[in-house]
């Protein structure tokens, strides 16, 4: 993945235009600029708090609470810290690099959203169009579905011990996944309440293949990752690459990091049999920032627009706001948008940050967030399943970040 390909993404197209296209795209990929670095002080942090950032990490890792850690911080476009620590693999035989390649788990779900919404720019598709009208196979099953309910979770997909008696998790692509998905009766009406559920992406995905014509990895990669350039991120990490993945550790009994109970696929393989748009992208730290700060630029990077700003607005206001308790969260305080939480009242989150901040934490610990106030980005990569031992390590990091503004 230290390349970019552009096979597979642009096969609808006559045979010129789409070598030209083909050229173009990998053009823009091959000579993405690093993203920009500056000193803290230059864009408003004390460069001696910053540090109380480096050392907690320095020092939690040190103790054994997480295998490892990166952390990458941008202010106003630059990245003001941007470290690693700890080791990549379990027998701690490898350093942790700042260019590891982590399972981004459902930080997924604002890839897939930025990139349906591609399809809405198009007049492609519409938010509350019935998920039936791309996909038949939900007409008797979940007729009032929408896109949109989709990408807000909030469409009432079964639990997963009801899906498991279907098979729909061991479906070898997504147009079965999502037949065997319709034959399952919902466990609520769509629109009605939230759930943090692996489905409800996973079809928004689908429905991005059958409006695109495109399979929903070349999609992707022709809509955000070549002209992103984000040169490391998909759902399966070429063999040459592999080295560069990061062991995925919990807390033992006796305080020990150790193995998950539940084994992941194979390092660099397909997490799920289909393309999940929920939780199946691998990636790395400075290339989901550079999707990051897509979002925080309302839409372009690098001089490259994939989306429109008015896009990226939809994308982070609160889609819970018609719902009786419009939050998801326990503390009432974060709505959520299309693909990702919105935090809505910063004293009840009781951690430091700003209203109207996007993102989300991924079951594997890897978090993000967009704070267009504050014009930054916080991106933290870990690979650790929480314990009681090891909770997630969320609150302190955004403490961290925040308490580091001078301006």
């Amino acid at each position: 993945m230290g390349r970019c390909s552009t096979v597979i993404c642009l096969g609808h197209l006559p045979f010129m235009k789409r070598l030209l296209s083909t050229v173009l795209l990998a053009s823009i990929c091959a000579h993405a600029a690093p993203l920009p670095e500056a000193a803290p002080e230059s864009q408003g942090l004390a460069g001696e708090r910053v540090r109380r950032l480096d050392d907690h990490f320095a020092a939690s890792v040190a103790r054994g609470e997480y295998l490892g850690a990166v952390v990458l911080v941008m202010r106003n476009g630059r990245i003001v810290d941007f470290r690693a620590w700890g080791h990549r693999d379990l027998g701690r035989q490898s350093p942790l690099a700042r260019d590891a390649i982590f399972r981004i788990d459902t930080l997924t779900r604002a890839v897939t959203a930025a990139a349906v919404l591609t399809l809405l720019e198009e007049g492609r598709l519409d938010l509350d169009d019935p998920v039936a009208r791309y996909l038949p196979e939900f007409a008797g099953a979940a007729p009032r579905l929408t896109i949109r309910q989709l990408l807000a979770q909030t469409a009432g997909f079964a639990p997963p011990a009801r899906l498991a008696a279907a098979q729909v998790m061991d479906a070898p692509d997504l147009a079965e996944f999502t037949r065997r998905l319709a034959t399952v009766p919902l466990a609520f009406e769509p629109g009605t309440r939230f759930a943090d559920d692996g489905i409800c992406a996973a079809v928004a995905g689908r429905v991005a293949e059958v409006v695109s014509g495109l399979r929903f990895d070349a999609f992707l990669h022709k809509r955000l990752f070549l002209p992103l350039g984000m040169r490391d991120t998909a759902f399966v990490v070429p063999p040459a690459q592999r080295h560069r993945i990061v062991d995925v550790a919990t807390t033992d009994e006796h305080g020990k990091l150790a193995p998950p109970v539940e084994t992941d696929a194979a390092p660099g393989q397909r997490r799920h049999p289909y393309l999940s748009g929920a939780d199946g992208l691998y990636s790395t730290a400075e290339d989901f920032a550079r999707f990051a700060q897509m979002l925080l630029n309302g839409g372009a990077l690098d001089g490259v627009r994939v989306l429109g700003r008015k896009s990226i607005e939809l994308m982070m206001q609160n889609h819970l706001s018609l719902l009786p308790d419009p939050t998801w969260d326990g503390r009432h305080a974060e709505g959520y948008g299309l693909g990702g939480a919105v935090l809505l009242d910063v004293a009840r989150r009781a951690r430091l940050g700003s209203a109207g901040t996007f993102g989300w934490a991924g079951g594997l610990s890897a978090e993000f967030a967009v704070d267009p106030r504050e014009r930054m980005v916080l991106l933290m990569m870990v690979q650790h399943v929480p314990s009681a031992a090891a909770p997630a390590a969320g609150t302190d990091f955004h403490n961290l970040v925040y308490q580091a503004l001078a301006r």
